[in-house]
């Protein structure tokens, strides 16, 4: 029986740091790097090798040398694309990325035609579109990290503000991944308490406002470059959800079909991912004010995809 395979595309700073994940925690047979640069990856394969060897586990890395050579595999996650570059607009940073998208994933879909595709790239729900549109497959398949790290970054927060509860916060984080994104403190929580009984809503508010700002943060910081653990480590999760069919519930960029009252526009919502990709998209129950503000979010991203059509991308 043939082993699980993951393939990478792109292998910088979150590419590289996915494989390093996945290798270290053994949960697939082969990690499957692909990069322009053949020699760098092949640098980074044998390191990676190495390094999975020190922690005695099984996993395979090894070189696509092609995107023709990303065959069978089980997972495809996709980091390649531009970072945003002095003087390139929104909209020009929303085509060139999207053209890499096209170009990879109308390769995978005959290499890897059973694969999932896990979108990493920015601007992330638009790369979720693109990748949906071009395979033509069934949306269960093509679901986009984003969720599960603005999640982090707000827990992140939290322990901060607390002071404790590290390992056992919760937090939930709905809508596109950027400026509009919509934590959700009503459902947060520490060891189960609710967030509203731990902290004012003047402390929460402040949580919501770090938590928007949390790749900002560190791009400012960093100076030279922006966030690539918290991300690798949130897409390893996704990955390992669907290779061990573990039925994980986690906020996910996926198309919604009438859910939440949205149909046609990708954006981040609680999924549950099984070997099938999403089996179950979930329907919070918003109050007013999240539903307004998931209304604001679900709006920048309808935005993003008409963009694609009026700068001809696309035609309808």
């Amino acid at each position: 029986m043939r082993g699980k395979r993951v393939a990478i595309v792109g292998v910088g700073n979150v590419g590289s740091s996915v494989a390093y994940s996945l290798a270290m925690t053994g949960s697939c047979h082969e990690v499957i790097i692909r990069a322009k640069d053949v020699d760098k990856a092949k640098g980074k394969a044998l390191d990676l090798s190495q390094a999975a060897q020190a922690a005695r586990k099984h996993t395979v890395i090894s070189v696509a040398e092609t995107l023709e050579d990303v065959r069978d595999c089980d997972v495809v996650v996709i980091t390649a694309g531009s970072p945003r570059l002095p003087g390139m607009s929104r909209d020009d940073l929303l085509l060139k990325n999207a053209q890499v998208m096209k170009d990879i994933v109308n390769v995978i879909k005959v290499s890897s035609p059973n694969a999932v595709i896990i979108p990493v790239s920015n601007p992330l729900d638009a790369m979720v579109y693109v990748a949906l549109k071009e395979t033509g497959w069934d949306r269960s398949r093509v679901l986009g990290m984003a969720g599960i790290l603005d999640s982090a970054r707000m827990a992140h927060f939290v322990y901060e503000k607390l002071g404790y509860g590290a390992g056992q916060i919760r937090c939930s984080v709905m809508g596109g991944h950027g400026d509009d994104m919509v934590p959700l403190p009503r459902f947060s929580t520490v060891a189960g308490v609710p967030l509203t009984d731990l902290l004012t809503w003047d402390e929460i508010n402040e949580i919501v406002e770090k938590t928007k700002r949390g790749g900002a943060e560190i791009v400012e910081l960093l100076q030279d470059g922006s966030a690539y653990y918290a991300p690798a480590k949130s897409t390893a999760l996704m990955v390992e959800a669907v290779l061990t069919d573990t039925k994980q519930i986690y906020p996910c960029a996926v198309m919604l079909k009438g859910e939440y009252g949205y149909s046609d526009v990708v954006s981040g919502v609680p999924v549950m991912i099984g070997a099938r990709g999403v089996e179950k998209v979930i329907e919070a129950n918003l109050n007013d004010d999240q539903d307004r503000k998931f209304a604001k979010s679900v709006g920048s991203v309808k935005e993003l995809i008409e963009a694609l059509y009026t700068n001809k991308f696309y035609t309808r």
